[in-house]
């Protein structure tokens, strides 16, 4: 059986591949970005920088890698010319032109080079179908008002998504209370709890939506929204009446621990169609 590589960055994500791979008996390795290090309690993964790529590629070849998943949060590393092994610093141009257009370019350019040693890229999803619910309303019951803010926020990110701002934004009563930009999702959730109470134009009117979505055209192998119970909790502190996402476009962490503490709050949690 060939053997899945895990290039893991932080967060959940990881955690939960490591457990599907376990559950499925299939052989597995882990990988993490120096700097970078998962928080995986029963592994110690292989640890690379980018400027010795090509070793560490070497390697899981060695090791059996035939498929390959990445997973988790990083940001870009500081990169060290003197550091460059010579097979390495091949790969540069490639990896340099990448990066002065976008991250989506960026993860293209690692995958096919991933791809250029015979090891397949495949999505989360691949190997954890689960973590990415279908369509439909998972719990609670968006109002009419609610819809109309989930189109709106999906409009809004979809515009976004040309400008690599972010993959989220909250509406309420129509109006964008906030977006997604680098700081990431807990920090507008938390910019809206302290700061937009006020702005709803008729406070007792619709609470407002958070809405999340993979951009326009991106490679969903890498970087899908991820939501989970702390986005719950975020959303709820927020004073939102829920949580919308594109479907088949996000993964859902602990599902029935987000379901929970979704009820117990009184919010919705909705996949919605696009």
């Amino acid at each position: 059986m060939s053997v899945t590589a895990i290039i893991a960055g932080q967060g959940g994500l990881p955690v939960h591949l490591v457990a599907a791979l376990r559950a499925a008996g299939a052989p597995f390795v882990a990988g993490s970005l120096d700097g970078f290090p998962p928080d995986l309690p029963d592994e110690t993964p292989i640890s690379f920088r980018i400027e010795r790529l090509v070793p560490f590629l070497d390697h899981l070849v060695g090791l059996g890698v035939k498929r390959v998943v990445f997973a988790g949060a990083i940001r870009r590393p500081r990169i060290e010319p003197e550091l460059f092994d010579p097979q390495t610093a091949a790969l540069v141009p490639r990896i340099v032109g990448a990066m002065q257009t976008g991250d989506d370019a960026v993860l293209r350019a690692v995958a096919a080079i991933f791809e250029d040693w015979d090891m397949e890229v495949v999505g989360a999803e691949e190997i954890a179908p689960d973590l990415v619910p279908g369509a439909g309303i998972l719990c609670g019951a968006p109002t009419e008002a609610d819809r109309r803010d989930a189109a709106r926020a999906a409009e809004i990110v979809k515009d976004l998504g040309p400008l690599d701002i972010g993959q989220g934004a909250v509406v309420a009563q129509g109006l964008c209370l906030a977006i997604e930009t680098l700081p990431g999702t807990d920090a507008m959730l938390g910019f809206v709890a302290a700061s937009c109470g006020g702005l709803r134009a008729n406070p007792k009117g619709a609470k407002g939506v958070f809405y999340k979505a993979p951009k326009p055209g991106q490679d969903r192998r890498f970087d899908l929204p991820t939501l989970g119970p702390e986005t719950v909790r975020a959303a709820a502190r927020a004073g939102l009446a829920g949580i919308v996402w594109e479907a088949g476009g996000a993964i859902l962490l602990d599902r029935k621990v987000a379901e929970a503490e979704a009820e117990a709050s009184g919010l919705f949690l909705w996949a919605r169609e696009p």
